[in-house]
């Protein structure tokens, strides 16, 4: 087990964080967290000898651009990187392989990369409870693997799943604000994408906000919700995999 691990992650609902943590902790005894949905978070620079794990959800089968965005503080200088694409059941597609394009070009060398799934933040029948206990003892194993790789410093990166160019990004909607909201600006101080203005919260930009939930989850009245169309679409499109158990994958 490594001494210490660098662990950057983007969870605007917690469930990437918790499919990765359970990964880091297979890794290194010490793991000192940065938070890239934090629009403050400071970067840092690496060196050869260091190892960062960085986790993404995966959004439309792509990599949210303002986790990107927070990333580019961080500058690899060699550091060796494991990345984690988190997908609720349904396909993580090119997220992968974006997220390891940039990280390369960030200075890191990607040693391994996982697919690892989570309960879906939008429909949460879908991969429901997960990560669960299944999935912790499985990222057990993928870490005993992961470090047999990190000891082979000349190994090369993974071939992983995706296509260039990337799929489009396609917005869906902003979320709807009903009348229990107070304006208490939560949701506005927490957007990772910077999407709801600070002096008026019930206004969304749709050009930036990435339906990632966070408002959704965090709103202390339970004011914000998906549109009532497209909660419905997506449980129409996303209900019939409730049923189906995605199993995580390791790429060394």
């Amino acid at each position: 087990m490594l001494k210490s691990l660098t662990f950057l992650y983007f969870s605007p609902t917690g469930g990437t964080y918790r499919a990765a943590k359970a990964l880091a902790q297979g890794l290194a005894e010490e793991v000192r967290e940065a938070d890239l949905s934090d629009p403050g978070v400071p970067g840092a620079a690496f060196g050869e000898d260091d190892v960062v794990l960085a986790a993404v959800p995966v959004f439309g089968g792509r990599v949210p651009s303002c986790a990107l965005t927070n990333l580019a503080r961080f500058q690899g200088g060699g550091a060796r990187m494991v990345t984690a694409a988190v997908y609720g059941n349904r396909a993580f597609e090119d997220a992968l392989l974006e997220l390891n394009d940039f990280a390369t070009r960030q200075g890191f060398r990607v040693a391994a990369s996982a697919a690892l799934v989570a309960e879906h933040s939008m429909v949460h029948a879908v991969a429901a409870g997960r990560p669960d206990a299944q999935d912790r003892a499985q990222a057990a194993g993928f870490a005993a693997q992961i470090l047999g790789r990190l000891a082979s410093p000349d190994a090369g990166g993974p071939a992983v799943p995706g296509n260039r160019p990337y799929r489009e990004w396609k917005p869906m909607a902003v979320p709807a604000v009903s009348d229990a909201c107070t304006g208490c600006g939560l949701c506005a101080e927490k957007c990772p994408a910077g999407a709801i203005r600070r002096d008026n919260p019930r206004e969304t930009d749709p050009s930036a906000c990435i339906l990632c939930m966070r408002c959704i989850a965090i709103c202390p009245q339970k004011a914000r919700a998906l549109p009532a169309p497209v909660a419905d679409m997506l449980t129409q499109k996303l209900s019939p995999l409730a049923g189906v158990r995605r199993e995580n994958e390791l790429f060394l």
